[in-house]
């Protein structure tokens, strides 16, 4: 019998083949994938080290190139598994599942031990799940959304084409006024925000943008023919907010200020080099834009007792 990180040991009655209990293998703890084996019970959700008898079978997760549903295949206890489709060692490739697990352990500069210990999963495990395309439990799924401070829908990617706040509201939300420094922190390093400009004809136009702070000026990339160009040399609003699906709570910040264009030559340099992201409309976008906020609030909804 061996096993893969993220395989299924399932015990059965060997007189009907019903399943008596199932768990996700969570830890291995020899190289070549033989017992015994960290348990997480499905039943339970504790992990135990298990011992595979003659009424256990291991389920393993056969992930297709081609993308195909995973097809599962029963064991019997003795038989040796090896799986034709599971990728050539050394190589990754992760799943959607685990590249958002990771870019969101990234985004937060956790470590993967700490997100493991934090999700009470073995760091072997998460990477495991970050570096293959895994199907993980529900109970892996909720340990992992908790430990990131994210939800399982944002994790499996459910809602990506629809707007936010299509949820439910709290039954008792409160509504509170941030503090300059909190808006500050909120704003963070870099991430999308929307900037309110109008163009050259008069309209008003709103469009995102991928933005970076620096020495607390807001600063973003564009091209000179594109709206967000609009904003320079004007007052201009910029807004970034979050909102929590599951929760139904989420928070806003707003920053009002003059936009200029970035030209001096040194600082150009400073800020193509020290950029978080480049911008996802991709194209030629070399011009800088700084918004140095003149005002600086937010609002953040939660449930009354918080």
């Amino acid at each position: 019998m061996r096993a893969h990180l993220g395989d299924q040991l399932v015990i059965e009655s060997p007189a009907t083949g019903a399943a008596r209990r199932d768990g996700e293998i969570v830890g291995l703890r020899h190289d070549d994938g033989t017992p015994p084996y960290d348990v997480r019970w499905s039943d339970t959700d504790e992990v135990t080290l298990v011992f595979p008898g003659p009424d256990a079978h291991i389920r393993h997760l056969e992930h297709e190139q081609s993308g195909a549903t995973h097809a599962q295949r029963p064991e019997t206890g003795g038989a040796e598994a090896v799986s034709a489709a599971a990728p050539p060692a050394g190589t990754t490739n992760p799943g959607d599942i685990g590249r958002r697990v990771a870019v969101e352990r990234r985004r937060q500069g956790i470590s993967r031990e700490e997100a493991a210990r934090r999700a009470r999963m073995s760091p072997d495990y998460l990477a495991y799940l970050e570096e293959q395309p895994a199907d993980p439990a529900l109970a892996t799924l909720i340990r992992l959304a908790d430990a990131l401070g994210t939800t399982v829908a944002a994790l499996r990617g459910g809602g990506m084409d629809l707007p936010p706040g299509q949820g439910y509201a709290l039954l008792h939300p409160q509504l509170r006024d941030l503090d300059p420094e909190e808006c500050r922190s909120l704003l963070s390093t870099h991430g999308v925000g929307r900037i309110a400009v109008t163009t050259s004809d008069g309209r008003p136009a709103v469009v995102p943008i991928n933005y970076d702070v620096v020495d607390e000026a807001i600063v973003f990339r564009t091209a000179p023919d594109s709206v967000a160009a609009a904003a320079a040399e004007t007052d201009v609003a910029f807004e970034v907010d979050h909102v929590d699906e599951a929760l139904s709570q989420g928070w806003s910040v707003l920053a009002v200020g003059r936009a200029s264009v970035v030209t001096d030559p040194e600082a150009v340099r400073r800020l193509t080099q020290h950029a978080h992201t480049t911008p996802w409309a991709g194209g030629e976008r070399e011009m800088w834009v700084s918004i140095r906020p003149t005002s600086l609030t937010g609002r953040r909804i939660t449930p009354a007792a918080q």
